[in-house]
């Protein structure tokens, strides 16, 4: 099922046309309003922008760029017209701040509703809705458009495990929304509470938030009976529904009629060809308070321009293998969380859970990755742990090419998240 087929399977031609009128409108608007934007395009005329050919010409917004309007400078409307107002964590200094206008809300819901029925959602679904609500954009991002659908929305957001698998089965949920980490929680817990999590309605997943890899989709697809999709979005950009996969589950389609997705070089702000992995940018044409230009996400990904099987002919992106933030770089290797993962979940001796736990002893960077065995492993081949741990070292060490210091801990020893897991803790002191 397509939402809104008009403008999710345009042809090339016309997207273009579209996307570039109102990238130009956009740019005046905000060089006119956004004190930000008047310096930042001072030298740019939006007529100037005749094709996505000439986007380079742009330059990029980042991150620190709004914290330093904090809280409302970057706004390209008066507050009046502000319905509503979500932010970050601010856990690495101030928190980004994004408001909405009534027709803000309602892009966003739109773009929702074009995601749950890329799952294949309907009128008459039950969606468990397991995002945080709150200053988070999930929760009522996710809220919004399953009402728009028309679908039933449980609003259940994070925590309280045991109630959610309840709810689940008490209320019939046929549609999943949570971070890819809580669906394999909510399997984990089911299990201990002797409940056929698979057994259950749940069909389809939303899952996004948070990096994770396919061998991940394939762990909680088969715990948990559902197809997982792969959905993506940030709260700067306007939350969850910037992109999500359809039905054949390769690459998540962007809202490009909103969004204009691009893949730079982190380094050299180089546009990169489909398929090559770079830093993912948006552009956001439609947003009437907090329109971006050439927003850098910092999330690594790559881009395929070709058309879908689904029969939309939108932007794919592929799954986030990383950030450009959260790389670690170890002895002097780029290391990514994504490429340890891939290997963990490929050993069904290991439990899904893990953490990458990085010091330094004396001028030397170590690397020690904790993660827990099945629990009929560990009760039953005691004597065979040393060989795992020794497997799987040098499994992680062939990808990374470096030596890492595995360690197998106990079933259920490594704390659980509710929301996003925290998977790497860096020790290091880079201010010494």
């Amino acid at each position: 099922m397509i939402w809104d087929v008009r403008n999710e399977c345009m042809s090339a031609d016309e997207r273009e046309a579209l996307q570039v009128r109102r990238l130009q409108a956009m740019l005046g608007r905000v060089k006119a309003v956004v004190p930000f934007y008047t310096k930042l395009l001072a030298d740019v005329e939006p007529q100037d922008i005749k094709s996505l050919d000439d986007l380079h010409k742009l330059p990029f917004t980042t991150k620190d760029d709004l914290r330093n309007y904090y809280p409302y400078g970057m706004f390209a409307v008066p507050m009046e017209d502000v319905v509503r107002v979500h932010s970050s964590s601010g856990t690495t200094g101030k928190p980004t701040v994004v408001g909405y206008t009534r027709n803000d809300i309602r892009l966003w819901a739109e773009t929702i509703a074009r995601t749950l029925c890329g799952l294949g959602a309907v009128r008459g679904d039950i969606l468990h809705n397991a995002y945080g609500y709150g200053m988070f954009t999930g929760g009522l991002g996710l809220h919004y458009g399953g009402e728009l659908l028309g679908v039933t929305v449980l609003p259940m957001s994070g925590g309280n495990t045991k109630r959610q698998i309840m709810i689940m089965q008490d209320f019939g949920s046929t549609l999943l929304s949570c971070t890819p980490s809580y669906a394999l929680r909510l399997a984990e817990v089911a299990e201990e509470e002797g409940v056929d999590i698979r057994a259950l309605p749940v069909r389809s997943g939303s899952l996004g938030a948070e990096p994770w890899s396919e061998s991940m989709r394939e762990e909680i697809e088969e715990r948990l009976g559902i197809k997982a999709y792969n959905i993506y979005g940030l709260s700067e950009v306007i939350g969850p529904g910037v992109s999500f996969e359809c039905e054949v589950q390769d690459g998540a389609h962007v809202n490009e009629d909103h969004f204009i997705p691009e893949v730079i070089d982190p380094d050299t702000g180089e546009v990169l060809p489909d398929g090559e992995y770079g830093e993912l940018v948006f552009t956001c044409v439609t947003k009437e308070c907090l329109p971006l230009v050439r927003y850098r996400t910092r999330d690594i990904c790559s881009l395929n321009h070709e058309p879908c099987p689904c029969g939309r002919t939108t932007c794919r992106m592929s799954m986030v293998t990383g950030r450009t933030d959260d790389m670690l770089i170890v002895r002097g290797v780029n290391v990514f969380p994504s490429q340890i993962e891939q290997v963990l979940v490929s050993f069904p001796e290991l439990e899904p859970h893990y953490q990458i736990v990085v010091d330094r002893a004396g001028t030397l960077d170590e690397l020690e990755v904790h993660v827990e065995v099945a629990p009929d492993y560990f009760a039953d081949r005691v004597g065979e742990l040393e060989t795992l741990r020794s497997r799987v070292a040098e499994e992680i060490q062939s990808v990374l090419d470096i030596s890492v210091d595995v360690r197998l801990a106990e079933p259920q020893s490594i704390a659980r998240s509710e929301g996003k897991a925290q998977r790497v803790i860096d020790k290091r002191d880079f201010n010494k």
